[in-house]
C-alpha cells in the first residue's frame, strides 16, 4: 500500500504536536531530584550533586540481614547473632543516612509517590541479580493498618512493590498479610519494645495460596521486628522461603 505525502505530513504533524505537548508538561510539571528537590532533566534520576551523596551497602555484609559488618571474617552482625531471624536473607540497597532518610520521609508521609520508581530502580540496580537468584514467585509489601491507609491514602511499601514487580516480572499480592492492630511508631521504641509492639500485629489471611517463595518489601529495615512478624505470618500460609528487600537499613550493631 502506497503512503501518500498527505499521510506522511499528518504523521509528522502528530509527532510534532506530541513533542510540543510533552515539552509543555515538562515545563509545567518538571522532574525533581528525589533527594534534594532540584529540577533535573527527564533522563536523569538525580541531580549532579546528589549522585555522590548516597551511601550504598558496600563491602562485607551480614549473611542474614544484609547490613555492612566491615570484616570479611564476620558472618552475622550483632543483631542477627542475638535475635531470631526466620527469613532466609535480606537485600537492603542503601544505608539509612542523609540525604536518603529525608527522601524516604517525603515518600512515606508527604505524598511523594513518584519516588517509588527511583527507589525501586536503585534496589534493582544494587540487588536485582541476587533477588532474582532466590526465584521468588510473589512479592508481598509490608501492610499498613487501615486507619493509616485512610489517613495517608497509600501504602508506600505497596507502591515500591509494584514498581519492583515491573522489573522482576513477579506478581504482587497484598491479600496474604493483614495488619490487625495499629501499633506505635517503631522509631519511638527500643529493640525490646519493638518486638512487643508487633506481637500479633500481623496475621495471615484466609486466602489459599500456592506460593513457595515470597519477597517481603519495606521502605526501612531497622531492628527487623516488622519483617520477622510478617515472615512468620507468611510461613503460616505454608510458604517455604521468605526473603526481604528494603530501600535502606539502619546502622545498628
Amino acid at each position: 500500500m502506497k503512503i501518500s505525502k498527505f499521510n506522511i505530513f499528518i504523521f509528522k504533524l502528530r509527532n510534532a504536536i506530541k513533542r510540543a505537548c510533552l515539552g509543555m508538561i515538562n515545563l509545567i510539571f518538571p522532574k525533581a531530584c528525589p533527594l534534594c528537590g532540584e529540577i533535573i532533566y527527564k533522563s536523569q534520576n538525580l541531580c549532579e550533586d546528589c549522585q555522590y551523596k548516597i551511601n550504598y551497602i558496600d563491602g562485607p555484609t551480614c549473611l542474614k540481614c544484609g547490613k555492612e559488618v566491615g570484616n570479611e571474617d564476620v558472618e552475622l552482625c550483632k543483631d542477627c547473632k542475638t535475635t531470631t531471624r526466620s527469613y532466609i536473607k535480606g537485600f537492603p540497597a542503601m544505608k539509612y543516612m542523609e540525604p536518603v532518610d529525608g527522601s524516604i520521609a517525603a515518600f512515606k508521609y508527604h505524598n511523594k509517590r513518584s519516588y517509588a520508581k527511583f527507589f525501586a530502580g536503585e534496589i534493582i540496580r544494587t540487588c536485582g541479580k541476587e533477588i532474582l537468584d532466590t526465584n521468588p514467585d510473589v512479592i508481598v509489601p509490608i501492610p499498613v493498618h487501615k486507619s493509616k491507609m485512610r489517613k495517608r491514602g497509600y501504602n508506600q511499601a505497596e507502591l515500591l512493590a509494584r514498581e519492583l514487580s515491573g522489573y522482576l516480572s513477579v506478581p504482587v499480592d497484598i491479600e496474604l498479610i493483614e495488619r490487625k492492630s495499629n501499633t506505635l511508631p517503631q522509631k519511638t521504641l527500643n529493640v525490646e519494645e519493638r518486638e512487643q509492639n508487633l506481637k500479633k500485629a500481623f496475621i495471615s489471611t484466609d486466602k489459599i495460596v500456592k506460593y513457595k517463595c515470597a519477597l517481603l518489601v519495606d521502605d526501612i529495615y531497622t531492628s527487623g521486628a516488622t519483617v520477622e512478624a510478617c515472615t512468620k505470618a507468611l510461613y503460616e500460609h505454608g510458604i517455604k522461603e521468605v526473603y526481604y528487600t528494603s530501600i535502606c537499613i539502619g546502622s545498628g550493631d
